[in-house]
Formats: C-alpha cells, sequence, structure tokens
C-alpha cells in the first residue's frame, strides 16, 4: 500500500517530544464539518492539535511533524503513563461524533486511515497493543472514535488487536456486584493497560472502563456491564496482546 498524498497543514500547536513515538490514538473531530475540525486543530488559542486529520473522502492532512508532540490526549493514562501526548501519534478523524448526528465511518475514510498507520508503522515501532482510541485512554472524558469505528477491518489490514465474537455464558457483573470474579475482571482491565486498580467491587469508575472496553472491543453492548462475551472478548484480547508481545502471532 502506498502512502497517502498528504495534504500540507501546519499547526503551531506542538512542543518537543522527550522519546520517539510508540503508540497511536485515533480520534473523531466530533465537530459538525470536517473544515471546522481543521480550522480549530490550526487555531493557537485552541491549544490542541493532531499529527493528521483524515476527511471523509479520503483527503488526509499533515499537521504536526511526527517527531513532535501534538496535543491530542489531554488527560489521560495507558500502562501507568499519564503523558500519552509524550509517547503517541495522533489521528484526528473526521465525524460529527455523539454530539452532533454520529454516523459510519466511509471506506474511503477507513482506506485512507489504514494507510496513513501503514506509513506511520514503517517509521516507528508501534506494537499492536498500543492502537488505542481517545476513548481508552481517557474513558472518562471520551467516547471517541466511538463503537461504529471499524476496529475489525483495521485488524484484517494488519493494525491492532480484535477478537470475533465468543459465545460465553455466565451471569453478567455490574455496578453493585462484589467479589472475587470482579476484582479478576478489574485485574485484567489493568493489565492490559487501563487505569484499574483492583478492590473486588464493580463501582462506577468500573463501569466506565468497561463501556470503553466495548466501544471498542465489544461493541454488541456499550452499557458497562460485563457480560459472559465482554469478558471472554477482554480475556481474548489480553492472550492476543501477549502472543504480539512476544513475537508468536
Amino acid at each position: 500500500m502506498s502512502a497517502p498524498a498528504y495534504i500540507d497543514a501546519p499547526s503551531p500547536n506542538f512542543d518537543s517530544r522527550t522519546a520517539p513515538p510508540d503508540m497511536i490514538v485515533l480520534h473523531y473531530t466530533g465537530m459538525p464539518t470536517g473544515e471546522g475540525a481543521l480550522e480549530r486543530l490550526r487555531d493557537p488559542a485552541a491549544k490542541v492539535s493532531a499529527h493528521y486529520l483524515v476527511e471523509e473522502d479520503g483527503r488526509v492532512f499533515r499537521l504536526v511533524a511526527e517527531e513532535r508532540r501534538a496535543w491530542h490526549a489531554g488527560v489521560s493514562f495507558w500502562k501507568g503513563d499519564t503523558d500519552i501526548n509524550a509517547r503517541s501519534i495522533g489521528i484526528e478523524i473526521v465525524n460529527p461524533g455523539h454530539e452532533h448526528g454520529y454516523r459510519d465511518f466511509p471506506e474511503a475514510q477507513v482506506a485512507a486511515v489504514i494507510a496513513v498507520l501503514t506509513d506511520v508503522r514503517a517509521r516507528w515501532t508501534v506494537p499492536d497493543g498500543f492502537i488505542l482510541g481517545h476513548s481508552d485512554v481517557a474513558p472518562g472524558r471520551k467516547e471517541d472514535p466511538g463503537e461504529l469505528f471499524p476496529w475489525r477491518a483495521l485488524h484484517d489490514a494488519g493494525h491492532g488487536l480484535w477478537v470475533d465474537p465468543i459465545a460465553a455464558p455466565g451471569e453478567p457483573l455490574g455496578e453493585g456486584d462484589e467479589g472475587v470474579g470482579v476484582f479478576a475482571l478489574q485485574a485484567a482491565l489493568k493489565r492490559l493497560g487501563y487505569d484499574s486498580p483492583p478492590s473486588g467491587r464493580y463501582d462506577a469508575g468500573t463501569r466506565t472502563l468497561i463501556t470503553a472496553f466495548q466501544r471498542h472491543w465489544a461493541p454488541h453492548r456499550i452499557d458497562g456491564v460485563a457480560d459472559g462475551e465482554t469478558r471472554a472478548r477482554l480475556m481474548g484480547v489480553l492472550r492476543a496482546a501477549a502472543g504480539y508481545d512476544l513475537g508468536l502471532t
């Protein structure tokens, strides 16, 4: 796959990195138009930016050099790190989002995102387990790119982790539940990367993290209830992540 025909649209909103990027964070713009999003990402007063913006028709704008730290993740966390901007490349994907008429991502746009990922990963070492959504690294604040984003298509093209639907019995776990099962669930979320210190109590924070996991890996439901399929998919993603880390897949 050839690199996208980038359209240079420099943003002044960046600073220096302290290490090479090893993570990619995908966002949706969450604004009514792509033009408005591009303008905001280049506005010095907004103090936000990303490395790339992908329009619905497949055009790709290059805003910040990959060697620089763009300002896209905000308050965030993954695997103990709270400065996600410092280690990540941010890709904004034009979509109105949940507030302005959330809709499917067009094929041309998804193909362009895949092309950007392929190009970026040719330059930097980014494990599949570090290709994430904004809602993964900021689950209490963000929903993007959301449950309609085709993570499976990215995985099929060689980017990111995915497991197919798994029929799994078992009583669902939800807010208010306590016990060993909840502790194990929280420990699994923590192992994957979420800020999930195990307590054995299924509180509002656990519900938020399960909802974020579902938006990315288990979109059959996004209500924060850990049914059997959600739990099975979590275990499957963990196994896939371990395999990639060990170079087994």
